[in-house]
């Protein structure tokens, strides 16, 4: 969805819609969309800047990095941005602090669909994982280790060893 920037009125916009995203969209190689990402997205212009306030809810599957299983994550994420003109986008050299938190628009247009896709790439956790207690594949059998199926024994290395292991690996 496409807004045009000198077609926003003076009272701002206000839009409640859902978005359909493919899995090959999104950041998490094995996450999959279970339903629509709903957005309820706020668009006033101040001047030549467009301010957007948003809230985005989702329902997507991930893959847990420990056990390997698939699980349901829940996003719902607010979000608070600013956009300038592409006018203010100069080419510099070398990027400041400030610059890192800027967005611009081009040609008058804001494309909404990408900023929802962008911040729902945002929400996204850096290491999913289906519980915090999640124990994952015992290494020995591949077993879950949550579920009892594994009673191997896994031999903790000998703690008085340490400082050789290190010494020997800082040799190579």
């Amino acid at each position: 969805m496409v807004i045009d920037v000198n077609k926003i009125p003076r009272e701002g916009l206000c839009l409640d819609r859902d978005f359909q995203f493919t899995s090959l969209e999104l950041i998490e190689e094995d996450a999959v969309c279970l339903g629509p990402t709903h957005a309820v997205i706020e668009i006033k212009k101040a001047g030549s800047e467009v301010l957007i306030k948003g809230k985005i809810t989702a329902c997507l599957s991930f893959i847990c990095s420990r056990c390997l299983r698939a699980f349901e994550y829940y996003v719902n994420s607010a979000f608070d941005l600013v956009y300038f003109p592409e006018e203010l986008d100069g080419i510099k050299e070398e990027l400041a602090e400030e610059d890192l938190d800027k967005f611009y628009y081009y040609h008058q247009e804001l494309d909404l669909r990408e900023i929802v896709l962008e911040q729902l790439n945002l929400s996204f956790p850096f290491r999913p994982l289906c519980s915090e207690d999640c124990e994952g594949i015992c290494p020995v059998c591949g077993e879950l280790v949550h579920q009892g199926h594994c009673s191997c024994q896994v031999k903790e290395p000998d703690s008085r060893l340490e400082k050789l292991k290190l010494f020997l690996r800082d040799k190579r």
